[in-house]
């Protein structure tokens, strides 16, 4: 299972750039130009990750060695959370202007085209989620939590699941909040995107508007989404801590494998 996972892992980001530009295809329906231009733009950004960000990844997991190989407190499980945002936001900034360049040349079919993909996931988001009864959405949630826990500990015993489901049961968990969060976010782009095509072109203006749009995906302008995802992620850590500390000798030693096999993945992913 563990090799299996860490061959994932390199196929994975070997072809990231690719299924990236599969996925903005999908939302945007590229022409010839745009085509060209954002591989250009993926591989490039591909290369700055795999040179500057694999690194400190791959640090990061190594500084976690000592940690689990002890107990955890949801405090220390949450420790981590800053780091990771850090990580997301050094890809967000030295994405920021190669997103610029090609918002300025969206056409308005391609914004009829992202609004009708918008519609689309929202409906497929609506049917996974909440035309779902409330057992069959714990079910879903607790098969997800299953998955993660056992990649890293390996086979986990009837006591633990019962306690991940336990914790499921008392989630604050709303798809709806979320599905409402998601609407909120697909306007804000459709709006920031029509704003920097604007004509006549101006790239500095367009810089600003991509750069709040950024902010704004890491920081959601609404007060009661912020309090609500702080909310999940609290909760998060005191789940991850309950499991951690329910854990025996042999778990932790599969997980302290795991994090040796991902940081050599990621230094080897680095080194190409």
């Amino acid at each position: 299972m563990g090799l299996a996972s860490c061959s994932a892992i390199k196929l994975g980001y070997n072809n990231v750039d690719e299924i990236l530009y599969w996925w903005i295809d999908s939302y945007i329906d590229l022409t010839n130009v745009q085509d060209t231009r954002v591989r250009e733009d993926l591989d490039r950004l591909h290369l700055w990750h795999r040179q500057r960000e694999l690194p400190v990844i791959a640090d990061t997991l190594r500084a976690l060695e000592p940690v689990i190989a002890q107990d955890m407190s949801p405090a220390q499980a949450c420790a981590y959370v800053p780091a990771i945002r850090e990580r997301v936001n050094a890809v967000l900034d030295r994405a920021e202007p190669a997103i610029t360049t090609f918002a300025i040349g969206i056409a308005p079919d391609q914004f009829t085209h992202l609004q009708g993909k918008f519609e689309r996931v929202n409906r497929d988001y609506e049917n996974d989620w909440i035309q779902k009864d409330a057992a069959s959405r714990k079910e879903k949630r607790y098969e997800q939590m299953l998955d993660r826990g056992e990649m890293v500990y390996g086979r986990l015993d009837d006591a633990q699941k019962a306690l991940l489901r336990a914790s499921i049961d008392k989630s604050i968990f709303d798809p709806v909040r979320a599905l409402a969060e998601r609407k909120r976010r697909q306007q804000d782009v459709l709006q920031t995107l029509r704003r920097a095509a604007t004509q006549p072109v101006n790239l500095e203006a367009a810089r600003l508007q991509v750069r709040g749009y950024l902010r704004r995906l890491q920081a959601s302008p609404d007060a009661s989404w912020r309090a609500y995802e702080q909310g999940l992620i609290n909760e998060s850590c005191a789940m991850l801590s309950a499991l951690h500390n329910s854990t025996n000798a042999a778990q932790r030693e599969s997980a302290v494998r795991r994090l040796r096999a991902w940081q050599r993945d990621l230094r080897e992913l680095a080194a190409q």
